[in-house]
């Protein structure tokens, strides 16, 4: 954490003093009670609703900054608040779900798993509040954490999806996907605190206009994910989960190219 200067901190304080932003905070609040009900729906062992409020949640979490935006209402308040709310809701509710449906059988390598979840969401949602400043908007430096919880939510849905199967398969998921699950957390933890860039949807030039074929485009998309919600909503939560290491790996030749031209730059200046 940054240390504050004292002139910050007494800003801060007189702030807080003269009062907070209603609207977007409760719609943070929002985000995190659909987290909290999440975890007591995983309690009673209702991970299909539990899934379902992870994604409510994430919308609640889209909105809360378009809120404080549109109003005007921003503050360090807000955003420090909706930090811990995430931690919650996209931390330690995904961490729990996972691990009390399929994770449990590993004992202690299941629970580091989930620990290790929640321990890399925590440290990106660190790191982001550090370099909000500094990133540009349009790319997010690591997979942001309601991305990865979304991931966890939408493989529960599929599971749940594929009641054509026994019902003890659903509730007891098989050792090759279980091996499945406890691979997916520790590369979504991984991919949280990694300098991997993901397309953060920030870009101004969405809302421009765009080709007709554009519009075409999202019409049958939007067709082919009502015709099966479950399935499509886990392909594009995966397709943006694999874009960040697909991007990297494509740009690594390129960014090899720029490493020795700056090098050879550096040598000449010296001579």
């Amino acid at each position: 954490m940054n240390p504050e200067t004292p002139q910050e901190r007494i800003e801060t304080t007189e702030s807080i003093k003269r009062g907070i932003y209603i609207l977007p905070n409760l719609v943070t609040t929002a985000s995190m009670f659909a987290g909290f009900y999440s975890l007591v729906s995983t309690l009673n062992g209702d991970y299909y609703m539990a899934a379902i409020l992870i994604f409510i949640s994430a919308v609640c979490d889209g909105l809360d900054g378009k809120v404080a935006r549109l109003t005007g209402t921003t503050s360090k308040f807000g955003v420090e608040y909706d930090s811990l709310a995430d931690v919650v809701a996209f931390g330690v509710t995904p961490a729990l779900m996972v691990y009390s449906w399929a994770l449990r059988p590993y004992g202690r390598l299941g629970w580091l798993a989930a620990f290790l979840f929640v321990a890399c969401g925590a440290l990106r949602l660190a790191r982001f509040n550090v370099q909000v400043n500094t990133v540009e908007s349009k790319r997010f430096v690591g997979l942001p954490i309601p991305a990865a919880a979304c991931m966890v939510a939408a493989t529960v849905l599929l599971f749940h999806h594929l009641n054509r199967f026994p019902q003890e398969l659903i509730q007891n998921p098989s050792m090759f996907k279980r091996v499945g699950l406890i691979t997916l957390i520790y590369l979504l933890a991984f991919l949280m605190v990694s300098n991997i860039r993901y397309y953060s949807f920030k870009d101004p030039a969405l809302i421009r206009r765009q080709p007709f074929g554009f519009l075409m485009l999202a019409v049958v998309l939007l067709i082919i994910v009502v015709a099966e919600p479950v399935v499509m909503t886990f392909a594009i939560m995966l397709c943006y989960t694999l874009s960040g290491p697909i991007g990297f790996l494509l740009g690594w030749p390129r960014r090899r190219r720029l490493e020795k031209a700056m090098r050879k730059g550096h040598e000449s200046l010296r001579q």
